[in-house]
């Protein structure tokens, strides 16, 4: 059953109390767990019908990605990870990409390795104080060389959102590479700004991993070169006894034939927050960080994460004192409280279905905290 309003869609996380850290994994979706299952069954029927019903979700993930980017399903391949739909894009690339040291590694190990190995890439390395990527810093960094820009939607480590639509304005005609993972199905973004599209399902689609996939516009399919193209990325069946082309639609972008059950896992969690809606999750989930914010202010924790609506996602990122960091993030686990702690920052993600339970306990955990806290 497509679930089709936000109520709904909300009474669907069944995760326990306290999960904080969508931002690091979704649990599964009892929608997901139910699909799988059937699917499972259908798989180990023995029966060609049974493997044809599931190999369907194959185009219906792809179907789905595209309605939700207001694109056309040509323009789409499904991938093992969203590294893979980056990979094809950034080894396709020639010139100079531009891109910050901050990314994570899905983007810069990305574009090292393809600099190293093919020699074709100059890369262009933004140094931002504050981890953003912002239009003005682009801008001051562009030169005649640069070609593209790869850059994350929502940087992973402090929730910034960055805005697709003036980055296409100070771009130009050059490349926009996205690296959606942090914001993909919670997120209300100007996809048709980008020119790559990558997303991997296991976080805020609930979807598990493998639940992948890429976008390539007109300008990427003209101008990236299908480099890592496997015997799945060609037009018609089966190459045998003959070496094509790769094909011209995004399907050069593909090594081998997807995972039918990943397919199925994406298109289920596609199919409900396209009957929801992303405008209407986006708005509940800023919502949620906003309560967040409010715990957080409240016990005088600073919060890195932009104030502005519009540019925070889902993430909330703390940075307490160096000395506080310790007793913060055990004060969280021992009160039942799951996030992710990193480099001196304490990274907390909620969703839509989080409530006031988890944020009871979180606000516990914070006040536990400031009541031992030495001054």
């Amino acid at each position: 059953m497509t679930v089709t309003d936000l109520e709904s869609f909300v009474a669907s996380f069944d995760a326990e109390p306290g999960y904080l850290d969508w931002a690091a994994y979704g649990p599964l979706s009892p929608a997901v767990r139910d699909e799988v299952r059937a699917d499972a069954e259908l798989l180990g029927s023995g029966r060609r019908a049974g493997f044809d019903l599931v190999g369907e979700h194959l185009l219906q993930a792809r179907e789905l990605a595209a309605g939700l980017l207001a694109a056309d399903a040509e323009q789409v391949v499904l991938q093992p990870s969203t590294t893979h739909g980056l990979m094809h894009a950034i080894y396709g690339l020639s010139g100079a990409l531009m891109l910050s040291r901050a990314e994570f590694p899905s983007l810069t190990v990305t574009a090292t390795r393809a600099a190293d190995a093919l020699g074709l890439l100059d890369l262009q390395w933004l140094e931002p104080a504050d981890g953003f990527v912002t239009p003005d810093l682009v801008r001051d960094a562009l030169t005649d060389d640069t070609r593209a820009l790869a850059v994350s939607l929502v940087d992973f480590r402090t929730g910034y959102r960055t805005d697709l639509t003036a980055l296409r304005d100070v771009l130009g005609d050059r490349l926009l590479i996205v690296d959606a993972m942090q914001g993909f199905g919670a997120v209300d973004a100007d996809y048709a700004a980008a020119d790559v599209v990558c997303v991997n399902g296991y976080k805020w689609l609930r979807a598990g991993r493998g639940a992948s996939f890429a976008w390539y516009g007109e300008r990427a399919l003209e101008r990236i070169t299908p480099v890592l193209s496997g015997w799945a990325g060609v037009d018609g069946d089966l190459p045998l006894d003959i070496v094509p082309q790769p094909a011209a639609s995004a399907q050069a972008f593909a090594v081998s034939r997807p995972d039918a059950l990943a397919a199925s896992r994406l298109a289920t969690a596609l199919r409900h927050v396209s009957g929801v809606g992303i405008a209407r999750i986006d708005a509940e989930l800023s919502e949620r960080a906003v309560d967040v914010i409010f715990f957080a202010d409240r016990y005088d924790i600073p919060v890195v994460t932009p104030r502005d609506p519009q540019r925070r996602a889902g993430i909330v990122t703390l940075a307490p004192a160096p000395q506080d960091v310790g007793p913060l993030a055990a004060s969280l686990a021992n009160h039942g409280i799951t996030v992710t702690v990193r480099s001196g920052q304490i990274r907390v993600s909620p969703h839509v279905g989080t409530g006031a339970d988890t944020l009871r306990l979180f606000g516990d955990a914070l006040a536990a905290f400031s009541s031992a806290r030495a001054w």
